[in-house]
């Protein structure tokens, strides 16, 4: 479902790939993986940090005087969105800003709470650059926009649904542009621990310790990584990266807080509403949301089963080499989408053989806790 087409007029981003959208696609184009072993209170754990190049570009902005107490997830989003703005020419601050987190200032806040617990007192700044909406607002401030800022989290669907509320007021005619995406930095001891205590972190050592898509698996393998990653977005243009050309959306009723159901119903619901209008076999590939859990990568396969049948696309993901990036993430499977539709080939995983049919639309899907999925039909110019 979609009233008018909108175009991704430019995209960023910071990640275990590099810095900026041209090394996303050339560290696609390697078949090896991001993930380190790094240490924490509890022991090592598997983490995928950013490139060496776009942990640089965020250890200078915060050198920038304003920014010197700013968590790592605000950092990030302004490192990318600075990236995308400038090659969208988005200089004059006539647009609006919605980037989201699944959690936000995840390390500062927990410094902040540990100092309060050993000594009583906190720093006055810890509230303003605690709050979730301080990621757009930084970054508004950061780029001058004039626009609406909005901040929100809707754990790991949060940047698609940060896609889809800049599309709603483009469409809504209540904005021309809006900066969309998501920024995460999930690598401290308590979020990982989180994971640990679910029984859903990887801890294997093997030559693919996330085995995000290996539909046979019998053990958990999801891995946390950090990124930011953005679009601009515009009202149909030709001059463009790519364009949106289906939306969907849509919650399902949970048994359990961390489930979906066994044939993810969400996704199924999410899927039809965004290829409303086309033929199965007109998706050339799906980038699945598939995070590396047992459960989490069947339940989506099977949803993609029933609504494609005999038709199922090349199926793909980013979770196995660069993990999940919790509100990132969604956005950054979209930054995949469209680097398969720029080079027109197939980026595939180490799990699956198959063979590439040309690729000019792609199905890009987003699930996060709670149960909401979102599905984004990307295509060609």
């Amino acid at each position: 479902m979609l009233l008018q087409p909108i175009s991704i007029v430019s995209l960023a981003s910071v990640s275990p790939l590099g810095l900026g959208f041209d090394a996303a696609e050339k560290g696609y184009a390697r078949d090896s993986h991001k993930f380190k072993k790094s240490h924490f209170s509890f022991g090592e754990a598997w983490v995928a940090s950013l490139h060496p190049e776009a942990a640089a570009e965020v250890d200078a902005i915060r050198s920038e005087e304003p920014y010197r107490h700013l968590d790592k997830s605000v950092l990030m989003a302004i490192a990318a969105s600075r990236m995308a703005a400038w090659d969208a020419g988005w200089t004059d601050g006539k647009f609006g800003i919605n980037i989201g987190s699944s959690r936000g200032a995840t390390a500062i806040f927990e410094n902040h709470h540990k100092e309060f617990l050993e000594t009583g007192y906190t720093h006055t700044r810890t509230s303003p650059t605690t709050t979730l909406g301080n990621i757009s607002s930084w970054v508004a401030q950061d780029l001058m926009a004039a626009g609406p800022d909005i901040s929100h989290s809707i754990t790991c669907s949060t940047s698609l649904h940060a896609l889809l509320n800049g599309i709603a007021w483009i469409q809504a005619g209540m904005a021309d542009r809006f900066l969309v995406g998501g920024s995460e930095a999930p690598l401290t001891s308590f979020t990982i621990a989180q994971m640990n205590a679910m029984k859903i972190y990887s801890k294997r050592d093997e030559d693919f310790p996330c085995r995000a898509m290996d539909f046979g698996k019998r053990y958990n393998s999801m891995i946390l990584g950090e990124a930011a990653s953005v679009c601009c977005l515009e009202a149909g243009t030709p001059d463009a990266l790519a364009r949106i050309s289906g939306i969907g959306y849509a919650t399902e009723k949970l048994t359990h807080s961390t489930s979906i159901s066994a044939d993810a119903e969400c996704f199924q619901k999410s899927m039809s509403m965004a290829i409303e209008g086309l033929d199965t076999s007109d998706i050339d590939a799906i980038v699945m949301h598939a995070p590396g859990t047992i459960a989490g990568d069947k339940a989506e396969q099977a949803a993609i089963e029933k609504v494609f049948g005999n038709n199922v696309p090349l199926l793909t993901g980013n979770k196995w080499k660069i993990g999940h990036t919790f509100g990132a993430s969604g956005m950054l499977s979209v930054e995949m989408a469209v680097a398969m539709i720029r080079s027109g080939k197939f980026i595939g995983v180490p799990f699956l053989d198959q063979q590439d049919g040309g690729i000019k639309r792609v199905l890009v899907n987003s699930v996060g806790f709670g149960g909401n999925a979102v599905s984004i039909v990307v295509e060609s110019r």
